[in-house]
């Protein structure tokens, strides 16, 4: 029924006028036509019968390969070369060669269907057709094209032969396969003609191939002559109509395969590429193809075991091709039509017709002004990370939701998720897991473990991930126990089976009943790992449609979309309007920072609308150099507490009308009552311009003289009212808090009201939370924040949730724990809280702080939840006394009014953050939608000198990284 309705489409598209070739060139015709007359007149007979073919060469065989070619150039005046494998400088060096030694510049062709890396190393690879087949939006298809023609050009390639244009109905088809855009002609039809006016318009000629249609074959063409025994109803609806929208949309140029289909060819067992009814009468005649035919390789069994070379070549220009490619010999050939002419088997017109065509392509492509190719910089041109940034995009507009039933995607409560992680395949998966991490700490399992049902019952969800390694010739199939494991598992679990390979090869599992959810990724490297991982947890939407039939219950077409949940997504650079080069300065700083021992490692996370950009760590936990730092590594953050903990708690109870901003300290707090604090404001308090105190050393009256602990404050292990742990052996006496806040209450005020920074208004804070909610600060952060954002490593105390490995020390600590400070927090005074405080206390990596940042950024929306109201958020970053020297927002710290300040000078005035005495920042700018994170354990092994701030690390960096932002 849907041939039918393709076929009806097809007459009715006949109608339409095609868009003439010569309308992606803008080129005075009549100068091109003085050059091609002049050129063809110059010409010998012999040299024109030599434009005729383009033969094969390599830039990886030796020098006597390369003399050969040299010998078919020079003597016999060859039109063209294609080229197959081999690497970039060396194919360009080559091309150079060959061209110099042209009478008439040469075309040069080379199969990259999916880019250069279909045949030369050290060059860029787009996914490949299938994949794209599963893209909806076309444009992006012809930005790959286009893509394709910039590479394509700069290595002096004239002809790419792509697109594919076979409708692959056959899934056994061992010869295209994945190299078609799917099974449905009417995809296969769009994706084409996007393809090739891509290259089009970026001034490569396309070839549509391979003519009539080698989609439904059995059998490899490079092996054997392939049957296809289709009616022409048939043959047009399906195979034929790719090329009819091709054509229409002026298609350059077209290669014919060596098929046997008698309803196009009546004559038994002669080849597609040999035969007169199918390329002349039919392409040419009834299609009214105007371009430039190319056989196939004419050294394929399926046209060679025809004709003996030379004579299959004769036949080949005989039955209406312009070109012979890679044909076997060429002087042979060359005589064989010498012979053909003489005995009037083809005319000067006939012959006149192919050349000239050939020499009018060559304007076309500019050659009538040749020049070499330069070689400066070429790899690094080939490899441009505009191309990373467009393959992701591809990719996240390809991942494919073909079952979505139990479960949900994305994943939205992540408070109540605990998730495991199963690898099957034998590909890597390290970007998958990656990825995933950023989201929420995942459980990898091991699929041959004895015990994996059993411990996958602890487990809310379970995310099993298939990876083949990638390669577009390599078989991809599920064996037999990989199919078993995976039911097993399905049986009972709720499962997100994600493939990373070929959707064909979901055809080996025959029953889905017990598989909730699959998710169709379908190559397995890095862009499409990440991508995945996004759709799973609602980084980004998805919007793939499968190309192809996987399962009765998932036919072509199937494809949920997807609505993103704004959480912090993974991107390249150029994704967002930002240099990767130029980000690579951030490793330089760092690197120099780690070198000068300013600090003994680095976390940096950098993130623009919404996307992670950047994400890397440097160094090591200590100068010992024995534990390098890893993304997941977790440090003090210092007073980034302040706005990633006690500020938004605050922020909620503002919003619930517990407090305003004017209420005075004594209504919040009993214990301030009646003293000369009694009637600051919060509002002081959170811009520091309440009077208070900067800093008091709790600590220093808790020791004798000798910096020891006294016993009246202090136990070495864990005792009846000193449950307090500062340290590994050393436990406070639980009521000294209060002594803390007394101290606080009687300290003495500063003379005048101004700007002044404390860590007493966030004590504070945190002892007013902690009676409003009657509930700890650090529960309370996790449950109304940190959970449900899935920032896990976001905790006070770490110790209890993570291992010590994962927490570079801050601090040989000789003068009150006299320890090494690790897993602990480092400020004094939060320690002497039991590790919880408003003003220190957090640990965490960056990736979570970004959490926390971005949903600042998003006006308090994350992750499906709205946690501040937005005009909460705007109260609160709002600079209240700028004008009188207070740069401060109500909490938030904000860029500098002067020369001095926490930022590099280059932020926006609507931009906050905080930085922390460990060497931590983070910093977010809703103007540029960017959010920057740096931690450090500059501390260790003592915090005397503040190398890291005094050589302006931190700011350095952000101002790299304003620098990178390119729109």
């Amino acid at each position: 029924m849907r041939y039918k309705f393709v076929f009806l489409f097809f007459l009715s598209s006949y109608l339409v006028v095609a868009q003439k070739i010569s309308s992606y060139y803008q080129v005075d015709e009549r100068a091109m036509h003085h050059w091609v007359d002049s050129v063809y007149k110059q010409l010998t007979f012999e040299e024109k019968l030599g434009q005729l073919f383009m033969v094969a060469a390599y830039s990886n065989k030796n020098e006597t390969h390369y003399k050969q070619i040299d010998e078919l150039v020079e003597k016999y005046k060859i039109g063209g070369v294609i080229f197959f494998q081999g690497g970039p400088v060396r194919q360009a060096t080559l091309t150079n060669r060959y061209q110099a030694k042209s009478k008439v510049p040469m075309l040069i062709g080379i199969d990259a269907e999916w880019g250069l890396a279909m045949r030369l190393d050290s060059t860029y690879r787009f996914p490949w057709n299938m994949s794209l087949g599963a893209i909806q939006d076309e444009k992006l298809i012809e930005k790959t094209g286009y893509a394709m023609a910039e590479q394509a050009k700069r290595m002096g390639v004239q002809f790419n032969f792509a697109p594919v244009l076979d409708v692959n109905v056959n899934p056994l088809n061992p010869i295209i396969g994945n190299r078609s855009f799917g099974e449905d002609p009417h995809n296969v039809a769009h994706k084409g003609v996007a393809l090739l006016k891509g290259l089009q318009k970026g001034g490569i000629f396309a070839t549509g191939k391979h003519f009539p249609g080698h989609g439904d074959t059995s059998v490899d063409s490079h092996h054997t002559l392939p049957f296809l025994n289709f009616d022409r109803k048939r043959l047009d609806a399906v195979e034929l109509y790719p090329y009819k929208s091709a054509i229409k949309a002026g298609l350059a140029s077209v290669m014919v395969a060596h098929l046997d289909v008698p309803a196009l060819e009546k004559e038994k067992g002669v080849p597609t590429s040999l035969s007169y009814s199918t390329i002349t009468e039919l392409l040419k005649e009834d299609f009214d193809f105007e371009g430039l035919i190319f056989t196939d390789a004419l050294n394929m069994k399926g046209a060679s075991s025809y004709k003996s070379p030379g004579e299959v070549d004769l036949a080949a220009f005989l039955a209406g091709n312009d070109v012979m490619l890679f044909s076997e010999n060429v002087p042979l050939a060359i005589e064989k039509f010498k012979e053909a002419y003489e005995k009037d088997a083809f005319s000067d017109k006939r012959l006149a017709s192919s050349v000239k065509k050939i020499l009018k392509y060559k304007y076309y492509a500019g050659l009538n002004k040749y020049r070499p190719i330069d070689l400066n910089y070429l790899v690094a041109d080939l490899n441009a990370p505009k191309y990373d940034a467009l393959n992701r995009e591809l990719f996240d507009n390809m991942i494919t939701i073909a079952k979505k039933e139990v479960g949900e995607i994305p994943i939205r409560d992540l408070e109540f998720e605990n998730i495991a992680y199963v690898k099957l395949g034998d590909g890597d998966n390290q970007s998958f897991l990656n990825t995933l991490n950023n989201y929420k700490e995942i459980t990898v399992l091991e699929a041959d473990s004895p015990s994996l049902l059993a411990d996958l019952k602890g487990y809310s969800k379970v995310i099993v991930g298939y990876h083949k390694e990638d390669g577009a010739w390599k078989k991809q199939t599920m064996s037999a126990s990989e199919i078993a494991k995976l039911q097993a598992i399905a049986a009972e679990n709720t499962v997100y089976f994600t493939v990373f390979a070929r959707p064909y090869v979901l055809l080996d599992i025959k029953d889905y009943t017990k598989i909730n959810n699959l998710i169709v990724a379908y190559q397995n490297v890095e862009p499409a790992q990440q991508a995945a991982a996004d759709v799973i947890f609602g980084g980004i939407g998805a919007k793939g449609e499968l190309p192809v039939s996987i399962a009765p219950q998932m036919p072509y077409g199937t494809g949920f979309k997807t609505v993103p949940l704004k959480r912090l997504a993974t991107a390249y650079p150029e994704n967002v309007g930002m240099s990767s080069i130029m980000l690579q300065d951030i490793d330089v700083i760092a690197n120099r920072a780690i070198a000068e021992k300013m600090t003994p490692g680095i976390q940096v996370v950098v993130a623009r609308k919404g996307k992670i950009v950047y994400q890397k760590s440097f160094g090591y936990q200590d100068y010992t150099k024995t534990d390098a730092i890893t993304n997941t590594d977790i440090y003090d953050l210092a007073s980034l507490t302040k706005i990633l903990a006690t500020l938004p708690m605050m922020m909620r109870a503002y919003e619930q009308n517990k407090y305003e901003f004017t209420d005075p300290l004594g209504k919040l707090m009993p214990v301030f009552r009646n003293s000369d604090k009694e009637k600051i404001t919060v509002q002081d308090m959170l811009l520091h311009q309440a009077r208070l105190y900067p800093w008091i050393g709790f600590y220093l009256k808790t020791l004798d003289a000798n910096k020891q602990p006294l016993a009246k404050y202090y136990r070495q292990t864990y005792a009846t009212g000193f449950s307090a742990q500062v340290s590994e052996n050393l436990y406070l006496r639980n009521d000294y808090n209060d002594t803390i806040l007394k101290t606080i209450a009687t300290s003495k005020l500063l003379p005048k009201k101004e700007y002044k920074y404390t860590d007493f208004s966030f004590i504070i804070f945190k002892e007013y939370l902690e009676k409003e909610y009657k509930t700890k600060l650090d529960v309370l952060v996790d449950a109304t924040f940190y959970n449900k954002m899935g920032a896990n490593t976001l905790t006070y105390n770490p110790l209890k949730k993570f291992d010590v490995s994962r927490i570079p020390p801050t601090e040989e600590d000789n003068y009150f724990r006299h320890t090494k400070v690790q897993g602990y927090v480092h400020d004094m005074a939060a320690a002497m809280q039991n590790g919880v405080s408003g003003h220190a206390g957090l640990f965490g990596n960056a990736t979570d702080v970004a959490k926390m940042m971005q949903m600042y950024l998003q006006k308090g929306y994350y992750g499906g939840d709205q946690f501040i109201a937005e005009t909460t958020l705007d109260a609160f970053n709002t600079c209240y006394n700028c004008n009188v020297g207070n740069r401060r927002g109500l909490g938030f710290d904000k860029p500098q009014l002067g020369n001095l300040g926490p930022t590099c000078g280059c932020t926006s005035k609507s931009s906050f953050g905080h930085t922390g005495f460990t060497g931590t920042m983070t910093w977010a700018d809703p103007d540029k939608e960017l959010v920057y994170v740096f931690l450090s354990n500059r501390t260790y092994p003592n915090a005397n000198t503040n190398l890291l701030s005094k050589n302006n690390i931190r700011e350095d960096i952000q101002r790299v990284i304003y620098d990178a932002i390119q729109d």
